[in-house]
């Protein structure tokens, strides 16, 4: 999980893109970059942290252009280590090229071999976008007429990713020279949106990871990127778009509606906020199945992606809602943070319960999901030590059984609580008196009820379906074995490593400038 920008307007776009990271925070606190361009030069400036962290007013200022992208990262393929990873990335044959990407391809290594062996070309760094940047040049040099791009040949090109990369891919990337490209993978697996805003000077473009971004900024949603499809924005601001794929179909990532997406935020047509007060209203009925209602004094939710479905399974059944928790907006996701040790140090410096709505009442605490279960027993005992003499629990989301590879950091089914392990071994791992799951089927209504011909999900870490086709248990071994021999993430000399990614890039003789 990633958060994409690409702008084309009519002036600077430093601010815009640094404005547009800052709304897609949510989605990667590792690493930001932003790019731009101005004339035959790229400029470039990625770190490691949080966008506010990353750049100063000096960086700005370093980052002139009327057109550029802007990445947040949160590392799933490649290693937290290494701050060379941060996006965009860059290439320079046969054309100056810029890429972010949001996802994992799930082929990559393979890809690599092949990159090095037939294509001739290196891939330094331990990251998948590098591999697809790499493909995508290739097929645009392949695509290319006399070293010369056309609309055509670029779509051309797209096509060809699609018939070699496997996986889950939205992707904006800067073509030196000729425009603005954006594209996603055939199952759009990974969420991408287009907008447009009317001025005195002309249309500009934004194309996002969310279309809360668009929002924010002042742009009008035009349409989610289809799956499959490429948009190219020229420099002259005219906009192409192509269906690139064979068989695309739509299959978005359910997690986008359960966790990762901002509420305020619409998918494929489908309003976060609205499927998740409609994941509420389905997990009532679950509750009323499993636990006597008049035996429940209190919904209480967990800040702060769960708070619609409590709000909603609340009203369902007549059950006062309480906010219980006090969310402390400064401490980082805990679900995205590496090691279980700093997840349950951070889940205690993330929320304090308000005592008053706990002593001597019995809670039903309501989260959007249960993955690793560390974040959920702390929230146990800390509701049992506030004084609630029962604490019930129920997960807006189905058990998380197996692992994501596309782009969610669900590595290894060793790590994942639901693995192996009953409803009633679940609950009494994180402590509580019982436990309610959602199912798959209600789970994929919430949506489907929004939008009803949206009908297939890439739900894989739900039912162990991989959407792609090509995961087997051999590939699973594969990366766990890989993740359990990844070394833990150090302290790096931060000044040493946003110095490495403080660049110009010229492209007109094709090299580094100081």
């Amino acid at each position: 999980m990633c958060g994409i920008l690409g702008v084309m307007a009519n002036t600077p776009v430093n601010q815009l893109l640094y404005d547009g990271l800052m709304v897609l925070q949510h989605r990667g606190q590792d690493a930001a970059g932003i790019a731009t361009a101005e004339g035959n030069t790229f400029h470039l400036h990625t770190g490691p942290g949080l966008v506010r962290d990353v750049f100063r007013t000096r960086n700005m200022r370093a980052l002139p252009g009327n057109w550029g992208i802007g990445h947040v990262r949160y590392p799933t393929a490649g290693s937290a280590l290494n701050f060379a990873e941060a996006q965009p990335f860059y290439v320079n044959s046969p054309f100056g090229i810029m890429l972010g990407h949001n996802g994992n391809l799930t082929n990559a290594e393979q890809l690599k071999n092949e990159m090095f062996i037939l294509d001739r070309r290196h891939i330094n760094t331990h990251s998948d976008s590098e591999v697809l940047l790499n493909v995508l040049a290739h097929e645009l040099q392949a695509a290319a007429q006399g070293y010369e791009l056309d609309v055509e040949s670029i779509f051309q090109a797209v096509t060809g990713v699609h018939r070699r990369c496997r996986g889950a891919y939205a992707v904006v990337a800067m073509i030196a020279g000729y425009g603005l490209l954006a594209f996603r993978d055939p199952h759009g697996i990974r969420p991408l949106i287009y907008g447009k805003n009317e001025t005195a000077t002309g249309v500009e473009y934004l194309v996002s990871s969310e279309s809360v971004a668009l929002d924010t900024l002042g742009f009008d949603v035009v349409r989610d990127i289809e799956p499959g499809e490429a948009v190219f924005i020229d420099l002259n601001h005219q906009l192409h778009s192509r269906q690139c794929a064979q068989q695309p179909m739509y299959a978005p990532c359910i997690f986008e509606y359960v966790y990762l997406a901002r509420p305020d935020t619409v998918i494929d047509g489908v309003s976060v906020y609205e499927s998740r007060l409609a994941m509420g209203e389905l997990l009532a009925e679950k509750v009323r199945q499993t636990i006597p209602v008049g035996d429940i004094d209190v919904v209480i939710p967990i800040p702060d992606s769960s708070r619609p479905s409590a709000m909603q399974l609340a009203q369902a059944l007549n059950i006062p809602f309480r906010e219980g928790f006090v969310k402390n907006r400064y401490v980082g996701r805990t679900f995205i943070m590496p090691g279980q040790g700093m997840r349950r140090k951070s889940v205690r410096q993330k929320l304090n319960t308000v005592g008053q709505e706990f002593k001597g009442k019995r809670v039903l605490l309501v989260d959007d999901s249960i993955v690793r279960g560390t974040t959920s027993r702390e929230i146990v005992e800390m509701a049992r030590a506030a004084g609630a003499t029962r604490v019930y629990f129920a997960s807006a989301a189905p058990p998380v059984r197996y692992p994501n590879v596309y782009g969610i950091d669900m590595p290894t089914r060793a790590e994942l609580i639901a693995t192996g392990r009953t409803g009633a071994q679940i609950a009494a791992e994180i402590g509580a008196d019982a436990l309610v799951y959602q199912s798959i089927d209600a789970l994929k209504q919430s949506i489907t009820r929004l939008r009803p011909d949206l009908t297939v999900f890439e739900a894989s870490c739900f039912d162990g379906s991989y959407i792609t086709g090509d995961v087997d248990d051999a590939y699973l071994n594969a990366i766990e074995s890989k993740g359990e021999s990844k070394p833990a993430r150090g302290n790096e000399d931060d000044n040493d490593a946003r110095a490495s990614q403080q660049m110009v890039l010229g492209l007109a003789n094709g090299g580094l400038e100081a």
